[in-house]
Order: C-alpha cells, then sequence, then structure tokens
C-alpha cells in the first residue's frame, strides 16, 4: 500500500488569527509538506491543479520538478491533472520531462475538473468535458507509446509525424490514475487502458463511491487486466489528530466551519459520520482508515487531505509528525496483514519497467519456440 498526502493548494484564510496566507508563502509551505512526507516515511506527495483563485497550483510540474530536487524517494504525483483543457501535447511532454528529472518517481491522476469557468479561459467549452476526457487520452496515450504519431480528432489541430519529447524514462510512460467523482465514463476509460483509478472520497457518502470502484473493477476485468479485486484503486481520505480526541474536535472545528468547500453546511459531526473525515485520536484515525478496506476492497493507495482550511503549516508538519509516531506504522503492519497472496504490488516506475521486460522476453520466446509449440494461449497478458 503506498501511502501519502494531497493538496488542493487552497489559500484560505485562518479563521483562528484573521491572517491570510500570501501565494509565496503557501507554495513554499507545499516544499516543507513534500519533505516532511518523506522525512516520516510516507509514500507518495500529490498537488491538484487549479488556474483560478483561491488556489495557488496552476503549474503542477514546476513545483514538483522543484520537489523532486529536495526528495530521494517519494513518488510525486498530481492530485488532479486536467486532462479537458491541457493539450495533449503539453502534458505527454510536461510529465515525461519531470520523469527524467524524478528518475522515475512521477505519477499523474487525470480528471476534468469543477471548475466550469476554466474551459473557456483554454479556448474549450465544458458542454465537451466527457468528450474532450476520453479524446485527449486517447492522444495521450499514443504520444507515449508511439515514437511517431499521425492523428487527428475533434477538439484540436491534427499532428503529422509527430514525435513528443522527452520520449518516456526506459520506455515506459508514467503510470496514470484517472480522478472522478461522478463520471462512469471516466472509470470505463481507466478500466479499458488497464490504467488506475483514483476515487477521491472526501465529499460523499461511501456508497456513492462504492458504484464508481465497482464498475471500474467490473470493466477492469472485462478488459483482461485481471480480476476485479486486483484492479488498481486509489481513495483519498481527511484527518485531524491530537492524542486526545476531545482537543482534536476542539482545534479543528473553526477550520471546519469556515472551510470554502463544506464549511457553513453539515456540522462536523455529520460530516464525519458519512465521509471519510476522522476529526480525533491517533486510534480514531487508524480504525477509519482501515474501515475503507471493508468497503472498497482491496486497494493500493491512500491519499489524506491535511493542508486545506486555513490550517497553519505549523499544524501540519505537527500532524505529520504525529500520523509517522502512531499511525502510519500500525496501517503498514495491519495493511501487510491483510494484503492477499495475488494482490499486485502498487504502480511504481521499477516494477512496471521489469513488468515491460518480462512481457519482452516471453514474447521473444514465443517467437522463438519451434512450430506446434508454442508458449500456452493463456499466457498472462502483462501491462506496462
Amino acid at each position: 500500500m503506498q501511502i501519502g498526502v494531497f493538496s488542493v493548494s487552497d489559500i484560505t484564510t485562518d479563521p483562528t488569527t484573521g491572517r491570510t496566507p500570501t501565494e509565496h508563502e503557501r507554495i513554499k509551505a507545499s516544499v516543507a509538506i513534500a519533505r516532511k512526507v518523506e522525512e516520516i516515511g510516507m509514500d507518495v506527495f500529490a498537488i491538484g491543479e487549479h488556474h483560478n483563485r483561491p488556489f495557488f497550483s496552476s503549474s503542477p510540474t514546476t513545483l514538483l520538478a522543484h520537489i523532486a530536487a529536495q526528495t530521494e524517494r517519494i513518488i510525486l504525483s498530481t492530485a488532479t491533472t486536467l486532462i479537458t483543457t491541457n493539450d495533449p501535447v503539453k502534458i505527454a511532454e510536461d510529465y515525461a520531462m519531470l520523469q527524467h528529472l524524478s528518475d522515475g518517481r512521477v505519477d499523474l491522476v487525470l480528471g476534468r475538473g469543477n471548475t466550469a469557468p476554466v474551459y473557456p479561459w483554454f479556448g474549450k467549452s465544458n458542454q465537451d468535458s466527457v468528450e474532450l476526457t476520453v479524446e485527449n487520452y486517447h492522444l495521450l496515450r499514443r504520444l507515449w507509446d508511439e515514437d511517431t504519431v499521425n492523428w487527428s480528432g475533434k477538439h484540436r489541430t491534427p499532428l503529422q509525424n509527430f514525435t513528443s519529447t522527452p520520449r518516456p524514462l526506459d520506455g515506459v510512460a508514467p503510470f496514470v490514475w484517472h480522478g472522478s467523482i461522478r463520471t462512469p465514463q471516466v472509470a470505463e476509460i481507466a478500466a479499458y487502458y488497464g490504467d488506475g483509478f483514483f476515487a477521491n472520497n472526501i465529499f460523499w457518502p461511501k456508497e456513492h463511491y462504492q458504484q464508481l470502484i465497482g464498475l471500474y473493477r467490473e470493466r477492469y476485468e472485462h478488459y483482461g487486466h485481471g480480476r476485479a479485486d486486483q484492479a488498481v484503486v486509489g481513495l483519498g481520505g481527511q484527518f485531524f489528530m491530537a492524542r486526545n480526541s476531545q482537543d482534536a474536535v476542539r482545534e479543528f472545528r473553526p477550520y471546519f466551519d469556515n472551510a470554502p468547500v463544506y464549511g457553513h453546511g453539515p456540522s462536523m459531526e455529520d460530516f464525519t459520520a458519512q465521509t471519510p473525515l476522522t476529526v480525533g485520536s491517533p486510534q480514531e484515525v487508524l480504525e477509519k482508515t482501515l474501515s475503507f478496506q471493508e468497503y472498497f476492497g482491496d486497494y493500493h493507495r491512500q491519499l489524506f487531505l491535511i493542508d486545506h482550511a486555513g490550517l497553519p503549516l505549523a499544524t501540519v508538519l505537527r500532524q505529520l509528525d504525529l500520523f509517522g509516531e502512531t499511525v502510519l506504522p500500525a496501517l503498514r503492519e495491519e495493511y501487510a496483514k491483510r494484503k492477499p497472496a495475488d494482490h499486485p504490488a502498487p504502480p511504481t516506475h521499477a516494477g512496471r519497467v521489469a513488468a515491460r521486460k518480462a512481457a519482452h522476453a516471453a514474447d521473444t520466446t514465443a517467437a522463438a519456440a519451434p512450430a506446434g509449440r508454442g508458449a500456452p494461449a493463456d499466457r498472462e497478458v502483462h501491462h506496462a
């Protein structure tokens, strides 16, 4: 299991002090958080993509490249890369470049985004969001997988004899997760390609995400990538901890009540009862996080949102220290006990390079076999 954090990059006034951090402060804070994630032994740091206030992360590859230079181990990802309004050519180039700079420590979550005004800013219409998602990803996949691409479609100019540079590191493209909170077509395209499906289940009840994840798993098996229970699933979550539950509730309540997304809505108690948000002791965070597996099945990546709603950097870093000290070791131990023997490892660049080499060797052996003695017809299919 890969365990990490993600940020939506909001710039929010601290309701307890009335102070609003600057863009510079929030950008530098995200670097400090990523370094802390590596320090405490987590696996992933992810940042969203937004082009509107109150968010700062308009260029996630720039930020992640900077973090790559200051870390050695963690996977650097996006919480969303906008497949709808970004040019697939630029996505192919930018993330291949980041892949080289980070020595393969990069993947990305593709999504439609949830801010309708962004579309016309980039010459698109939000009425075409699903069409853009499907067409742009088909092109992106080809740009990474084929050296020379000839292509024409509905939403961008044709390409003739085009080669995206740099080419993916070791001939293996960054791993792609498809993020969705409501769109079955996204689950379908993830399943078709054998990619990951990231359900950022932080706002709605679990039953909604069970349907989406169930659809993805079913279609993943349908397309021959493995059993449904082996499909590559990631989940979001949120926590705020103190050693004493009452202290956590008291400290976090003003941030929850004034948060730009869910503030002034359901009570914190109702929200924690209905969603993955946990506000309480480390033991409560541990128990609720482990319950996700009961609802959604075995999965590969768990990311937590922890730096939102105006929480100051010092508080976020304390949260991470407490998590690393009390929750992370117990999570790892329990996940290891629960892992089925045939559950695939989470995607990494090294693992996918090895799978590609194994597939190539198997294909070479099959081609060289004497007539009538080829490889078995049910040979495992590998995906790189």
